[in-house]
């Protein structure tokens, strides 16, 4: 593919590359703790969701920046094995992006991140033709300049934005202002609100900056989103869990292979459960990336976690 040609999903943001550490227990403080094995896979919030719609048979693209080291040719095989139209900018002498991972044996992970300032996208990075010729553009803000154009070359061009924001960086709101579809971490509405009722986050945050859908991932509790008119919730599916790493990202993967399909918000969401809870059956951010026809057979047998709080249905 030119960088002219046509995808479905063009992505701009984070990559890494993760070193996964399995501990029985997570360390306490002042402790020496043995480890068998640590294990070097790639992982990155867009970078991960980019190459599960790739897998699942969308066409996509990728846009970020990495180092001239190891770590970047390991990402740019990942890239093109699956086939993912990968637009790297190569910062010379730079250590690509690295996270440390940490998994206790209820699968929940802890997660060090180092990150080369030279390695921050900037504006001028960007090509406009790679964001407008596609169908939809994912961004995680964390160089939120040049997310934040991303952003409004799509929305100018009429391709709907998807957001996975976990953090307030600066100048995120204005990004925001450009998301169709916001999909965040469980605390990131109440604190950008500065409101205690997640609820009233989320109706806050739609109202204010105009987003078709504001949602916000609740690990066992599911999802829960709200369109301008009513809250929908969908529960976690309930599988034998090895590592969270990467749920969030492969959520956000669900959600735009099933925007594009063009179904109902409820079955997005609980494909989007459904992708994520099969992703945490495996280790790495990728390691549980499963067919179409998998995640389907999951939702039709597998129980689901129960809420556990009262969660709104209606608006």
């Amino acid at each position: 593919m030119t960088p002219s040609s046509k995808v479905d999903l063009v992505g701009v943001g984070l990559n890494a590359t993760d070193t996964l550490i399995l501990l029985e227990d997570y360390p306490a403080r002042g402790s020496k703790v043995e480890y068998g094995a640590a294990t070097i896979l790639p992982g990155g919030q867009v970078a991960t969701t980019v190459v599960a719609c790739q897998t699942w048979g969308l066409r996509t693209r990728y846009v970020g920046k990495l180092g001239d080291d190891d770590a970047a040719r390991l990402h740019r095989e990942a890239f093109a094995r699956v086939g993912v139209e990968a637009q790297v900018i190569t910062v010379a002498g730079s250590m690509s992006p690295q996270s440390l991972i940490l998994v206790d044996g209820g699968g929940e992970r802890t997660v060090l991140c180092r990150r080369d300032e030279r390695l921050v996208l900037q504006p001028e990075d960007l090509d406009r033709e790679w964001v407008v010729n596609a169908r939809a553009l994912h961004v995680d803000g964390h160089d939120t300049a040049a997310a934040r154009l991303a952003a409004s070359w799509a929305r100018a061009a009429g391709v709907p934005v998807i957001g996975d924001l976990d953090e307030l960086y600066p100048g995120v709101e204005e990004l925001i202002e450009n998301i169709d579809y916001l999909i965040v971490s469980r605390d990131f509405p109440c604190r950008l609100m500065e409101e205690d009722n997640l609820e009233s986050a989320l109706r806050r945050m739609q109202l204010r900056y105009g987003c078709k859908l504001t949602a916000a991932t609740l690990g066992t509790d599911g999802v829960l989103a709200w369109d301008g008119s009513q809250f929908h919730h969908s529960a976690a599916y309930r599988v034998p869990v090895v590592d969270t790493t990467g749920a969030g990202d492969i959520f956000h993967a669900g959600f735009i292979y099933a925007l594009l399909q063009g179904w109902s918000l409820q079955r997005q969401l609980d494909f989007s459960c459904a992708a994520a809870a099969m992703n945490c059956m495996a280790a790495g951010a990728r390691g549980g990336i499963q067919s179409i026809e998998s995640i389907a057979e999951l939702i039709a047998t597998a129980s689901r976690y129960q809420a556990a709080c009262q969660l709104p249905v209606l608006g």
